[in-house]
């Protein structure tokens, strides 16, 4: 290549441009490798790498490389990899954080990640609690506000430890705006007499991230609903409230209403359980409809007993009030069976109160309410 740039530079200058006809054998030539260096790389086949260098599953690595199409190298991967396996992450660690995090892949080193690790260290801590931190920060490990956060939230929450136990349930607690959005929303629940490090639920940590207007309204809407906010239930109001919007709210309560609920009836449930609002529309909607349509129960007395509604269908109502029909269509079932009860018994003791007594009279009995449990099509037991 050398060689043939000495031999085309002469005719690079202008002032001794020979005619064209002297010309005309590298002219071509020279067209070509104009035309040649203009022509962009090909990119290489990033979901295919990140399979194979990263650990990622082909869905997982195909989701992923959505988001790596401008690459057209591996060189900036392999050094990120290279610095994260350097800190101690396993291959499996950092499959996760990419797939959480793929643009990760692009960051510089040097000038970004480097620089996030000093400044953890300076705050304290050692490379393998970096390590342990990085698959939970996911994106916050990109940020320069990363160790003020962190800074902030660890004497919040008491210790390391319960920081990434905090982080498993909302990673993005160390990209939240702190004067905006995470004092605000501390000093909310303070007021309400909630101390975050004593509580473990994920939703009260999701909490900590919603925009503090909306824990507000939320708030307003929960003193409405009559939730004392010294009553055990406030936590569950307050995690259900706070986490959806007063539209979507709205909707659900009135798919209740649609099913023949009256208001009061809707107010009384949500005040004893408010999680039935946290359920989806299609499960909130299945769970009723059943235990009006199939078990019979008057809605008043759904509408007291709201746990009803948040039981598992398939793998905890049905396949109970199934093995009831089957006793009661044999005349083995008391008639002041209260459903209620029989739900909220634990397993091994409706085993032995409506399964192991009838084991020799009804063999197959045993056998139809496993399968039912497991979702499948009981066989072998007539009603």
């Amino acid at each position: 290549m050398l060689h043939l740039r000495k031999l085309i530079s002469p005719f690079l200058s202008t002032s001794h441009l020979p005619a064209l006809s002297q010309i005309s054998p590298i002219l071509p030539l020279y067209r070509l490798l104009a035309t040649t260096a203009s022509i962009p790389p090909e990119p290489f086949p990033v979901e295919d790498y990140l399979v194979t260098a990263c650990g990622l599953t082909r869905p997982k690595a195909h989701k992923a490389s959505k988001k790596l199409l401008h690459l057209r190298s591996p060189s900036r991967i392999d050094a990120v990899l290279a610095f994260l396996s350097a800190l101690g992450i396993s291959r499996s660690g950092i499959a996760g954080v990419v797939a959480a995090d793929p643009q990760l892949l692009c960051a510089d080193v040097e000038n970004n990640l480097a620089k996030r690790v000093v400044e953890l260290t300076d705050l304290g801590l050692s490379r393998p609690q970096i390590a342990r931190l990085i698959p939970l920060a996911r994106v916050s490990f990109r940020t320069s506000s990363l160790a003020s956060n962190l800074g902030f939230w660890l004497p919040v929450f008491g210790s390391f430890e319960n920081i990434l136990k905090v982080l498993k349930a909302n990673s993005g607690l160390l990209a939240t705006d702190l004067e905006k959005v995470a004092k605000p929303n501390l000093t909310l629940l303070q007021q309400c007499g909630i101390n975050v490090r004593e509580v473990s639920s994920a939703y009260i940590i999701r909490v900590l991230t919603r925009h503090p207007v909306h824990v507000q309204n939320a708030l307003l809407n929960i003193d409405k609903l009559g939730v004392p906010r010294n009553s055990p239930m406030f936590r569950y109001a307050l995690m259900t409230f706070a986490a959806q919007s007063k539209e979507r709210l709205a909707k659900k309560m009135g798919i209740l209403e649609m099913l023949g609920c009256s208001q009061d009836d809707v107010l009384i449930a949500v005040r004893k359980m408010p999680g039935i609002l946290a359920m989806s529309e299609e499960r909130l909607r299945k769970n009723v409809n059943f235990l009006i349509s199939d078990a019979g129960l008057e809605i008043p007395y759904i509408a007291r007993r709201p746990v009803l509604v948040m039981y598992s269908h398939e793998g905890w109502v049905l396949p109970r009030h199934s093995l009831l029909k089957i006793l009661n269509a044999r005349g083995l079932l008391d008639a002041k069976t209260d459903f209620y009860s029989i739900a909220a018994m634990t397993e091994k003791k409706f085993l032995d109160k409506f399964v192991h007594p009838y084991k020799d009279s009804i063999p197959c009995l045993a056998v139809s309410y496993a399968s039912s449990c497991a979702g499948k099509v009981p066989n072998g037991v007539d009603t």
